[in-house]
């Protein structure tokens, strides 16, 4: 999380400039894992996965009962 220790306050990544400087006070802040040197390909985690798996198996299973309900 950008910290700004001018401010003393937490920044939006999105509002911090691209010189990485604090759009208030112009200081140049602390970036911790938000730097953009350091990206790295974040993994989607696992439930969200099953969350996915979850919501086709029901949608599946209600287009089976629409189109059960069409012919019976």
């Amino acid at each position: 999380m950008p910290w700004c220790a001018a401010c003393d306050k937490f920044l939006n990544p999105a509002s911090v400039e691209d010189v990485d400087s604090c759009p208030q006070c112009g200081e140049v802040v602390e970036m911790g894992e938000f730097s953009t040197g350091s990206q790295e390909e974040v993994k989607v985690p696992w439930h969200f996965w099953v969350g996915v798996a979850a919501v086709i198996a029901y949608l599946g299973w209600r287009l089976i009962q629409g189109v059960g309900l069409l012919f019976w």
